[in-house]
């Protein structure tokens, strides 16, 4: 019965925006046939749409058919939301305008008119070249976008860097997602792209799969051609490894894909750390590489910062991998053990926004984490989130583009 509510108002609520919209349409040409076609394209999306929400199966997970439901209902929905952002502001100044003429004409005793002056052609005109801009967007990032890989480097100086370290390279790539992928040789001109950064160490921070470890199976030898370098390849968990987003027929069957996700890591030549630590030593000199489960503020809370760290000092140089950002913000960045470098995922940007590098950065993101795309650096201490290589939620990335970061660590160079 919620099920059938809930269809419902999403289809009330997506007509209402669908018929006020077409007002801007309407308003901007009276040609039949735009009419009929934008009438035919938004009655076939909305039946796209109610089709596939009424066949979801909750057992099986996020898949294909849901990413490409989100896609197109984001295509549908975003440029119709700027379109009637319009339309509503002019109604507000419409019936302003009205009622301030109504009182004022009545006092003055001139004859009233029409109440509410008709809409101005430009502004629909206006408000549709507008909303144009999101939607060729949006189909840009649902064709090619998710698969515009880009490698973004960082350079952080410290003063407690081990000499033997310095110049220390690491490749940072998060989010596979691989139950989302499709395009084979993208993703392996991303993993070409991987092995020609040439670090010292490749570190993945989780959410390997949206949900079921068998969504890997038809990318391991792909993921196992990234070499590994001389320091290893290190990985943790994410949210959507615990397998957590689906109904299980039995927790007995839910903990043995569990299992099959963390050995997917070996798999692929990726140590898993589990709340454990580890020394990278060089020249007699070490830092040290932790890796908690995952922590999110609003989601599952499996990561034990205390027990990963236990085997490492307060003086030591670390390097700590936690897939949920706010885990940082919440937890780490103050922490007396200091950890000088967090790497971090999960926010995947909203894959959603808008970036000119070095000048402006934008996304409904930042609404939900402080830290959500990026380097951020408080307290002497620094947070790099990466956006993600994979893709979730809806088949697109829309102005935040898929990363690999390359991070140089370096020492301070101090005036002698």
């Amino acid at each position: 019965m919620k099920f059938r509510l809930l269809i419902f108002l999403v289809i009330s609520a997506l007509l209402l925006i669908d018929l006020y919209a077409f007002q801007a349409v309407k308003n901007s040409t009276k040609n039949l046939w735009v009419y009929i076609l934008y009438g035919v394209l938004s009655a076939g999306v909305l039946v796209y749409l109610i089709s596939i929400i009424v066949r979801y199966d909750n057992t099986a997970g996020p898949g294909k058919e849901s990413l490409a439901f989100g896609a197109v209902f984001a295509l549908f929905l975003v440029p119709k939301l700027i379109v009637i952002t319009f339309l509503f502001g002019e109604d507000i100044i419409r019936v302003i305008s009205g009622v301030y003429h109504y009182f004022t004409q009545s006092t003055t005793g001139k004859g009233t008119g029409d109440f509410i002056a008709p809409r101005r052609t430009f502004i629909s005109q206006l408000a549709l070249g507008i909303a144009a801009v999101p939607f060729a967007s949006i189909v840009y990032g649902i064709f090619k976008g998710k698969y515009n890989y880009k490698v973004i480097s960082h350079t952080l100086y410290f003063d407690d860097l081990p000499s033997a370290f310095d110049g220390f390279k690491i490749t940072h790539i998060t989010d596979i997602h691989s139950g989302s992928l499709e395009d084979t040789e993208k993703v392996e001109y991303a993993i070409d792209l991987i092995n020609q950064q040439e670090t010292d160490i490749i570190l993945f921070t989780g959410d390997i799969v949206n949900t079921k470890a068998e969504e890997m199976d038809p990318w391991i030898e792909t993921f196992k051609r990234i070499k590994t370098p001389e320091f290893s390849k290190y990985s943790v968990l994410g949210n959507h490894d615990y397998g957590e987003y689906v109904e299980w027929p039995s927790e007995t069957e839910k903990e043995a894909n569990f299992n099959a996700i963390k050995q997917i890591h070996e798999k692929i030549d990726f140590k898993l750390l589990l709340n454990e630590s580890v020394y990278l030593e060089k020249d007699n000199e070490k830092l040290a590489l932790i890796g908690v489960e995952n922590w999110g503020h609003n989601f599952k809370q499996a990561g034990d910062l205390d027990k990963a760290s236990k085997l490492t000092d307060k003086s030591d140089f670390k390097i700590l991998m936690s897939h949920d950002p706010s885990h940082w913000e919440y937890q780490v960045k103050e922490h007396a053990h200091n950890y000088q470098v967090t790497l971090s995922g999960h926010t995947h940007g909203l894959q959603f926004g808008i970036e000119i590098p070095g000048y402006f950065k934008w996304s409904p993101a930042q609404f939900m984490y402080k830290q959500w795309a990026g380097l951020y650096k408080e307290f002497g201490r620094y947070i790099n989130v990466n956006r993600g290589f994979g893709f979730h939620g809806y088949s697109a990335r829309v102005g935040i583009w898929p990363e690999i970061t390359v991070i140089t660590l370096k020492q301070k160079k101090t005036n002698s």
